[in-house]
């Protein structure tokens, strides 16, 4: 194997736990904000608003944003191919536009399209980097 093939750097493999907690919040995340305009009719009677307070949710996209990059990376050093961080990146820019954009986060209806399609973009990239990591490792031959 050559040294500079993206799957020949020697470290410890990406871990797919991470993948797994990210496809599962990202795509929670986008079922949150597919419903998000009955959430906020019900929220307040049910004593939860603080789940849609702007704190909760900047702090959601940071971590799914520290989440994604490091574990797509890790994945991409792993098999090489760029198909999952090419969903991730677009994915975590309608998230941070979501959250940041005035005049999409001032919009109910276009805070919840943004928000959705960020989260299911972040969930499917996980998902299909878990999927290249495991095909990776059935086609590779350690050591």
């Amino acid at each position: 194997m050559a040294a500079s093939a993206p799957h020949a750097t020697p470290h410890r493999p990406a871990t797919p736990v991470l993948d797994r907690i990210g496809a599962t919040g990202s795509l929670l995340c986008a079922i949150h904000c597919a419903a998000l305009p009955v959430l906020i009719a019900l929220l307040p009677s049910l004593g939860l608003a603080a789940w849609l307070d702007d704190d909760f949710e900047i702090g959601f996209v940071l971590f799914a944003t520290a989440l994604g990059l490091y574990s797509l990376i890790r994945g991409y050093q792993r098999h090489g191919v760029l198909r999952a961080l090419r969903l991730l990146v677009p994915g975590l820019a309608a998230l941070w536009l979501g959250v940041l954009y005035a005049p999409l986060h001032g919009s109910t209806v276009l805070h919840a399209v943004s928000m959705t399609i960020g989260g299911a973009l972040v969930g499917t990239a996980h998902v299909l980097n878990l999927r290249l990591q495991n095909r990776h490792d059935e086609t590779c031959c350690t050591p």
